[in-house]
């Protein structure tokens, strides 16, 4: 079993990270010739939310190597906040005028019987020097019947899908309503309205977006567009803290849409780069609450 890969984006990489260990300080990386796959099932984080993420791997790595015996793709369990912080020393030196990053390692090893990721960092300084530093981060190399327990979710055809404004405007607006109710309706129509609302016994709050776009995807792709009401608003109630926790992936959002699964579940696309020409997509599912209002 080998890995090796040159990590060409890093902060990429890094605000990836930084999204996952938000939701999850436990998760899966799951690598293959040409995609980088991250999983976060819902039975490790609080309110149940779970990530499916493909990430070309052109879009971050390049002298990319990968074998194993399992047609070439290696499974590891690893923590993300030891990943995020083997990632924080490149990623700050990549934006850094004084101490740049000239070649970016990320390798499977072992140290003391222990399956690592190393990350050797070769670096110039300010000086013209060059200095080398490693990062290990322990891992689990899994099994592919260990990988193959987690399925990601089984989901209704969605009701509708809308691009989301600016994920750092929707957080500004979510961290004052996260107070108030710890349930958050999220509702949409097939006519670019989009409206987060708290309901409590002391309070009702709503904020609506008019004239957003509402991509088509081949969900009702059996149904005629005439037949759809669409100023229907279609409603998930979810957690206000597992949305806000989700939105710290505008660090690294351009184009991000939403699936509402009325009643069900609300699904949302974080695209790496835009949603024609991306890179990957970071797929979070968050589970409806039934019994909010």
């Amino acid at each position: 079993m080998r890995f090796r890969a040159n990590i060409d984006s890093i902060s990429v990489f890094y605000k990836i990270t930084q999204c996952v260990e938000k939701l999850q300080k436990r998760f899966i990386l799951k690598f293959t010739p040409d995609v980088m796959h991250i999983i976060c099932d819902h039975e490790a984080n609080e309110g149940g939310t779970q990530v499916w993420s493909q990430i070309k791997v052109e879009s971050i790595f390049t002298d990319y190597r990968i074998q194993s015996n399992s047609d070439n793709e290696i499974s590891m369990a690893l923590s993300s906040e030891a990943l995020l912080a083997a990632l924080k020393s490149p990623a700050a030196s990549a934006a850094s005028s004084s101490y740049q990053s000239e070649e970016i390692v990320m390798k499977l090893a072992k140290k003391n019987d222990r399956a690592v990721l190393r990350f050797d960092i070769i670096a110039i300084t300010s000086a013209g020097r060059h200095a080398k530093v490693s990062h290990d981060v322990l891992v689990d190399v899994l099994k592919p019947h260990e990988v193959a327990k987690h399925s990601e979710p089984l989901c209704p055809d969605a009701d509708t899908h809308v691009l989301l404004p600016p994920l750092q405007k929707l957080r500004t607006i979510v961290e004052r309503l996260r107070p108030m109710a710890d349930t958050l309706s999220f509702r949409a129509n097939n006519s670019g309205t989009l409206q987060l609302a708290i309901h409590t016994e002391t309070a009702k709050v709503q904020t609506e977006w008019k004239n957003l776009i509402n991509p088509k995807f081949n969900d009702n792709g059996a149904q005629n567009e005439e037949d759809i009401d669409m100023d229907k608003i279609f409603t998930v109630n979810v957690s206000s803290r597992s949305f806000l926790k989700f939105l710290s992936c505008h660090v690294i959002s351009k184009t991000t849409i939403a699936c509402i699964c009325a009643n069900h579940c609300l699904i949302l696309y974080v695209y790496i780069g835009g949603a024609v020409e991306h890179g990957g997509v970071l797929t979070f599912y968050i589970p409806a609450i039934l019994d909010g209002d």
